[in-house]
């Protein structure tokens, strides 16, 4: 009869924790279109399961660390910076079941692989929400990686209109009055006091400039 090998304990270390598998998953849209309504009603759904969560944000539109939607509701959230380590964060909360991101379109990329480390490494659920591209209608590199890594993609299906009726899809910068097509790829607008406002318009309106009537 054949001996089964000895696993010595120093060895169990090497072994995954993980029972499950998690999974990675990305819901894009452009403004408006309920991205963080989804996170949070997410969130809410998976903890009246008994599920363990963590929310993350950065730039959120209330300039704190929570997540707020344009229809009222809002949750506390973990403020994302580029030096934190979402492994090490997520770790540190342990036990958790799952992770909500919103504004994933704003973390480094270097972030976006640490979440796919987290459900490779360690059986843990991800669901990021962001925009796709910016206001030049260029991919946020955050973006194009969870694009690439990604188990689920996901286009939200709450119509945003463009001033002409047809579906809007990219976001304009408007400065001024005016839109523009350079500067800083993030810059935080539409809180009540920033010069900056977007506005969600069709492709054709986007690449010809076109807001619409004037008020």
């Amino acid at each position: 009869m054949t001996e089964l090998p000895v696993i010595e304990p120093s060895a169990l270390s090497a072994v995954p924790t993980g029972t499950r598998d998690g999974v990675l998953r990305f819901y894009f849209g452009p403004m408006d279109c309920g991205k963080s309504t989804l996170a949070l009603q997410m969130n809410y759904n998976h903890g009246r399961q008994g599920r363990r969560g963590l929310v993350l944000t950065k730039h959120d539109r209330s300039g704190g660390p929570q997540v707020t939607s344009r229809i009222g509701l809002g949750s506390e959230a973990v403020e994302v910076h580029d030096d934190l380590d979402l492994v090490a964060l997520v770790r540190g909360h342990a036990p958790v079941d799952y992770v909500i991101c919103d504004e994933a379109c704003f973390y480094t990329v270097e972030q976006i692989e640490q979440l796919a480390d987290l459900t490779d490494d360690h059986g843990i659920d991800v669901y990021a929400f962001g925009l796709a591209s910016d206001f030049r209608s260029q991919m946020f590199p955050a973006a194009q990686r969870l694009f690439e890594l990604a188990d689920e993609i996901n286009r939200l299906q709450v119509e945003v209109l463009c001033w002409c009726g047809r579906p809007g899809r990219l976001n304009a910068r408007i400065v001024g009055g005016r839109m523009v097509r350079t500067g800083e790829q993030v810059v935080i607008g539409d809180t009540g006091h920033a010069p900056v406002r977007y506005q969600v318009l069709c492709r054709r309106h986007h690449r010809s400039g076109d807001l619409g009537p004037s008020d």
